[in-house]
């Protein structure tokens, strides 16, 4: 639980590279999705969705790789309008530790995005130098807040205060390792509490077919209700090339 500031996004002239003319053993084809378990969001998942036949695609580039997809992704948009909506967890996670990243820090944003993001295919940040991360993580609306499992960052969120007193969960997951632990829900109850604390009246998010079956459920679970659906066909990077997504 892509949970998933938001984010600036930026085409990439890299996509214009169609797969029509490349002869029919060299073009993409669809992976399934590698790993299921946990949750989590990104803010490209507006552009996403569900597997379904290739059509079309262009090269991926990044650190990903090889040739995207064009493929159909159902976006779904949820929100609370009020703290009494959450359903929070029973029980606590031990150990578990959640903090502010006080500095605007571009190497831990970019990490965060790229350990977390790699099996769902995150992809929009890949391409930002280090100036554009600066310049997102110095905006006074985005706060980063990791999850720490016994001292090993285990997750994060990031969110982003908008107008009318609107608070965003752009971007929301776990590390591999932490996945099935409860940490999820209880990172997701906490982040939806403190907004409402300091002001928030409501706060919302999206998730999209592409991320993890549980996601939805786990976000209706904590109360969030649907607002909006839409589907359409979008690029999708590649899955990671090796077996274990490492």
């Amino acid at each position: 639980m892509q949970i998933l500031g938001f984010a600036v996004e930026e085409e990439s002239a890299e996509g214009s590279i169609l797969t029509s003319d490349m002869p029919a053993n060299k073009r993409p084809v669809l992976m399934e999705h590698p790993v299921d378990g946990t949750f989590a969001i990104e803010h490209r998942c507006g552009r996403l969705h569900e597997h379904e036949p290739a059509r079309t695609g262009g090269y991926a580039g990044g650190r990903t790789g090889g040739w995207a997809v064009e493929t159909h992704v159902t976006t779904y948009y949820l929100e609370l309008r009020s703290a009494e909506e959450l359903t929070a967890p029973v029980t606590e996670v031990p150990g578990l530790e959640i903090r502010q990243a006080g500095i605007a820090c571009p190497e831990l944003g970019r990490f965060l995005y790229t350990v977390v993001g790699r099996v769902w295919r995150w992809t929009d940040r890949l391409s930002w130098p280090y100036s554009t991360w600066l310049a997102h993580l110095e905006r006074p609306e985005v706060e980063l807040w990791i999850a720490h499992q016994d001292g090993v960052i285990a997750g994060y969120v990031e969110l982003e205060r908008q107008p009318e007193e609107s608070v965003e969960i752009a971007y929301f997951g776990l590390l591999r390792q932490f996945m099935g632990r409860g940490i999820g829900g209880f990172l997701l109850s906490d982040t939806v509490e403190r907004a409402f604390r300091t002001g928030a009246k409501r706060v919302w998010l999206h998730t999209c077919s592409f991320d993890s079956p549980r996601a939805l459920e786990t976000y209706r679970a904590r109360g969030f209700k649907l607002f909006k659906e839409e589907t359409a066909f979008k690029d999708l990077a590649p899955a990671p090339p090796d077996e274990e997504n490492w």
